[in-house]
């Protein structure tokens, strides 16, 4: 039965609960009766709406203008107003004579970066040195006559053209054909059309648009159809998964081993869906099989030596059992890791040591849901955090070591961290907040974890979040809300080898696409040595490689 949209109903708690009153003693009065009548449309409403397969909780939310925040900023969940925070007396004093009162509303910034940007920026153009028509350094000045020339740095235009993703050539070989015997004679192609159809560079492409900014596969063949390169999807699922195999995995397999090793772990789980496990699914129904049908994409970041690894890994397992797999190859004299996970008892790795730290900003969001139902409570414990966080940016911002990041948090933090402890047990032991409320969850959830949340505090290199892993993360995010599954594990696994080359090479400040590309131009080089072809040396191994053939050439 469909029903028209509501009406915007303006209701509070209180209200209600008045109406309830009211209805004890005696009949209710008209207005009364209409605000009933409205609520009770506004359900229908919402009944007819969650029947359609296509509703969607952004639908009804924009029929009841729910604000929804985009942000978890302070400032943004709880505007301040005149009314004091727990804990903060000061904030509600009334202004002294000749004082002015305080600003409630602070003059935004602009964001940095977003505006155009500098020739310095352009590192993928093509750089053509263009020599004065008449003039060079050391030459009489025209002007004066008296002076010399010295040479300034040049002036630098930039002009952008468009093109393909992927270039084709299209060798036309002349043919001639005997007229008497019918032998046939083809013009031999020249050196530069190669023997592949395929050069790596087109390869690497495809890769770094599929898994690397989330454009499917068939998405691509209609762009590339528009501009005269017809190339199927099918076809490129073809050329990446063959050369995956040459270099990439030798290269990814070796990132792994070198994971293992890292310091700082950090890792967290989001869902992928395999269309193969999911039939796999179905039989396990029909069977009734109690076996695991979940499907997980993990995201691993680990810190070694100051670089940062990125790893992905899809199938079944989830980020516990990940960690688990990639920390048996660690060498013992490593020792523990510190492990960077949220609160999720699937996160822990079974039989494996690690120094398990838990994330803050989790927590934190916890009372972030709760912030308008329990508005003094919450500003009181995010407006501590943000003196926290404050901290830890200034230790980033002046360069600090680990061990200078630890002394300066338990100098300028632990006391925060403390005294927002004993306020939250105080509430909970004086029955100023009740536990079994969602203000009191959310204690709950800080305090059972206290010591994991504060492990910054006593290891040096904790940090105080898991938001490196949840950005690593929004890689296969992106492929999911775009591709929306994997077809097959196998076509996962190439994208957990491409998506992790890919990211590491970019938190490595190296170029992906030219990473890729020389992943397999020295594919066999990879195989032998893949410690030396890892994102942050290979330029170093290349430049090697060519020293060594220029001597060969010189002798």
């Amino acid at each position: 039965m469909s029903r028209q949209k509501p009406e915007l109903l303006e209701l509070d708690a209180a209200e209600w609960d008045a109406i309830l009153e009211r209805s004890k003693t005696g009949p209710l009065g008209k207005k009364d009766r209409e605000l009933l009548r409205l609520l009770g449309e506004s359900f229908l409403w919402v009944l007819c709406e969650l029947e359609k397969t296509n509703a969607s909780l952004a639908q009804i939310r924009k029929a009841f203008r729910v604000d929804t925040k985009k942000t978890e900023k302070t400032s943004e969940i709880l505007p301040r107003d005149t009314e004091p925070s727990c804990g903060d007396e000061e904030s509600g004093k009334e202004p002294k004579d000749g004082e002015k009162p305080p600003k409630d509303v602070k003059k935004k910034k602009k964001p940095k970066g977003h505006g155009r940007n500098g020739a310095d920026a352009y590192t993928g153009a093509e750089r053509i040195p263009v020599s004065h028509e008449l003039l060079k350094p050391g030459d009489r000045c025209p002007g004066c006559q008296r002076g010399k020339l010295y040479w300034q740095e040049p002036r630098r235009l930039i002009r952008l053209k468009g093109q393909a993703p992927i270039s084709a050539t299209l060798w036309e070989l002349e043919r001639l054909r005997c007229n008497l015997c019918g032998e046939m004679y083809t013009a031999k192609p020249p050196p530069e059309a190669g023997k592949k159809k395929y050069d790596e560079t087109a390869v690497s492409m495809i890769a770094l648009l599929k898994y690397g900014n989330g454009l499917p596969f068939h998405r691509l063949a209609r762009l590339e159809g528009n501009l005269g390169i017809p190339l199927p999807a099918s076809t490129q699922w073809d050329v990446v998964a063959k050369a995956s195999g040459r270099g990439c995995v030798p290269a990814y397999e070796e990132l792994v081993r070198t994971g293992a090793q890292g310091d700082l772990v950090l890792h967290d789980d989001t869902t992928m869906k395999v269309l193969s496990l999911l039939q796999e699914n179905q039989r396990l129904a029909q069977t009734g099989s109690k076996e695991r049908t979940g499907m997980f994409t993990t995201g691993v970041v680990s810190f070694w030596e100051g670089h940062q690894i990125t790893l992905f890994f899809t199938g079944r397992q989830h980020a516990g059992e990940n960690l688990k797999d990639l920390l048996r190859q660690r060498a013992a004299e490593c020792g523990p890791p510190i492990q960077m996970c949220d609160g999720s008892s699937r996160n822990e790795p079974e039989g494996v040591d690690t120094l398990l730290a838990n994330c803050l900003a989790h927590g934190r969001r916890k009372f972030v849901e709760v912030a308008e139902s329990f508005p003094q409570e919450c500003r009181h414990l995010l407006e501590s955090l943000g003196k926290v966080y404050k901290n830890d940016d200034t230790t980033r911002k002046q360069g600090m070591s680990p061990q200078e990041r630890l002394d300066y948090h338990q100098t300028e933090s632990a006391e925060i961290m403390a005294d927002l402890k004993c306020w939250m047990e105080e509430q909970l032991a004086e029955r100023k907040v009740e536990p079994n409320s969602s203000l009191g969850g959310a204690f709950s959830y800080m305090l059972k974890r206290w010591e994991k949340l504060t492990l910054f505090l006593r290891q040096a290199g904790a940090p105080l979040d898991n938001n490196i892993c949840e950005q690593a993360l929004k890689k296969a995010i992106l492929h999911r809300k775009n591709s929306l599954f994997y077809k097959t594990l196998n076509g996962a696994r190439v994208g957990d080898v491409f998506m992790s080359l890919i990211h590491t090479a970019e938190r490595a400040g190296a170029n992906p696409f030219d990473y890729l590309t020389e992943l397999q131009k020295n594919a066999e080089a990879v195989r032998s040595t893949p410690r030396e072809w890892m994102p942050w040396n290979y330029r170093e191994t290349l430049a090697a490689l060519e020293n060594a053939t220029d001597d060969r050439r010189g002798r």
